[in-house]
Protein backbone atom coordinates (compact mmCIF):
# COMPACT_ATOMS: atom_id res chain seq x y z
CA UNK A 1 0.00 0.00 0.00
CA UNK A 2 1.48 3.28 -1.37
CA UNK A 3 0.07 5.29 2.29
CA UNK A 4 3.40 2.90 4.03
CA UNK A 5 5.87 4.79 1.82
CA UNK A 6 7.70 7.75 3.29
CA UNK A 7 6.86 10.89 0.88
CA UNK A 8 9.67 11.67 -0.98
CA UNK A 9 9.70 15.61 0.16
CA UNK A 10 10.64 13.62 3.61
CA UNK A 11 13.61 11.10 2.83
CA UNK A 12 15.27 14.20 0.14
CA UNK A 13 13.92 17.67 1.44
CA UNK A 14 16.85 19.45 -0.01
CA UNK A 15 16.09 17.34 -3.36
CA UNK A 16 12.62 18.25 -3.18
CA UNK A 17 13.00 22.15 -2.63
CA UNK A 18 15.43 22.66 -5.29
CA UNK A 19 13.07 20.56 -7.79
CA UNK A 20 10.10 23.24 -6.76
CA UNK A 21 12.55 26.00 -7.19
CA UNK A 22 14.05 24.75 -10.39
CA UNK A 23 10.28 24.18 -12.11
CA UNK A 24 9.16 27.57 -11.02
CA UNK A 25 7.63 29.75 -12.22
CA UNK A 26 6.04 27.68 -14.62
CA UNK A 27 5.97 24.41 -12.08
CA UNK A 28 2.32 23.86 -12.79
CA UNK A 29 1.24 20.19 -11.65
CA UNK A 30 4.40 19.09 -11.38
CA UNK A 31 5.91 21.47 -8.73
CA UNK A 32 2.41 20.86 -6.88
CA UNK A 33 3.01 17.01 -7.12
CA UNK A 34 6.44 17.08 -4.87
CA UNK A 35 5.08 17.55 -1.23
CA UNK A 36 2.82 14.45 -2.32
CA UNK A 37 5.06 11.64 -3.85
CA UNK A 38 5.82 8.49 -2.76
CA UNK A 39 9.15 7.43 -2.46
CA UNK A 40 9.46 3.62 -3.66
CA UNK A 41 13.41 3.86 -3.25
CA UNK A 42 16.04 3.11 -5.92
CA UNK A 43 15.68 1.61 -9.17
CA UNK A 44 17.18 -1.89 -9.55
CA UNK A 45 16.56 -1.81 -13.55
CA UNK A 46 20.32 -2.34 -13.42
CA UNK A 47 23.07 -2.31 -11.32
CA UNK A 48 24.42 1.53 -12.67
CA UNK A 49 20.61 2.78 -12.40
CA UNK A 50 20.21 5.76 -9.37
CA UNK A 51 16.79 6.87 -10.70
CA UNK A 52 14.89 7.67 -7.61
CA UNK A 53 11.31 6.24 -7.96
CA UNK A 54 8.14 7.71 -7.00
CA UNK A 55 6.21 5.34 -8.95
CA UNK A 56 6.61 1.37 -8.78
CA UNK A 57 9.68 0.19 -10.43
CA UNK A 58 8.40 -0.29 -14.15
CA UNK A 59 6.05 2.57 -14.55
CA UNK A 60 6.34 3.75 -18.31
CA UNK A 61 8.56 6.83 -18.68
CA UNK A 62 8.52 7.61 -22.04
CA UNK A 63 8.71 11.74 -21.25
CA UNK A 64 12.07 13.85 -19.66
CA UNK A 65 11.28 16.95 -17.80
CA UNK A 66 14.81 18.22 -17.75
CA UNK A 67 15.76 20.96 -14.72
CA UNK A 68 18.72 23.41 -15.45
CA UNK A 69 20.74 25.24 -13.13
CA UNK A 70 23.76 27.78 -14.94
CA UNK A 71 22.89 26.42 -18.34
CA UNK A 72 23.56 22.62 -17.11
CA UNK A 73 21.20 20.00 -16.77
CA UNK A 74 21.09 18.78 -13.09
CA UNK A 75 17.68 16.53 -12.68
CA UNK A 76 15.84 14.78 -15.16
CA UNK A 77 12.48 14.20 -13.93
CA UNK A 78 10.87 11.29 -16.01
CA UNK A 79 7.59 11.51 -16.68
CA UNK A 80 4.48 9.35 -17.33
CA UNK A 81 2.56 8.58 -20.72
CA UNK A 82 0.38 12.07 -20.31
CA UNK A 83 3.49 14.15 -19.32
CA UNK A 84 1.75 15.03 -15.72
CA UNK A 85 3.24 12.85 -13.31
CA UNK A 86 6.62 12.42 -12.46
CA UNK A 87 7.66 8.56 -12.56
CA UNK A 88 11.03 8.61 -11.03
CA UNK A 89 14.21 11.25 -10.87
CA UNK A 90 17.16 11.21 -11.88
CA UNK A 91 19.93 13.38 -10.35
CA UNK A 92 22.77 14.45 -12.35
CA UNK A 93 25.10 17.06 -10.69
CA UNK A 94 26.72 14.64 -8.36
CA UNK A 95 25.42 15.58 -4.86
CA UNK A 96 25.83 12.52 -1.94
CA UNK A 97 21.71 12.15 -1.03
CA UNK A 98 22.43 10.17 1.97
CA UNK A 99 21.58 6.27 2.44
CA UNK A 100 18.32 6.51 0.91
CA UNK A 101 19.74 6.64 -2.62
CA UNK A 102 21.95 3.56 -2.23
CA UNK A 103 21.37 0.69 -3.33
CA UNK A 104 20.81 -2.20 -0.53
Amino acid sequence: MTADLPLFADVFPELAADIVRLLEPDGGVLSEQIPTLRYYGVCTCSTTCRNLLTSPQGSPTPYICPLEEDDEVVIWLNLDPRGTAIVDIEVLDGRDLGEAARRR
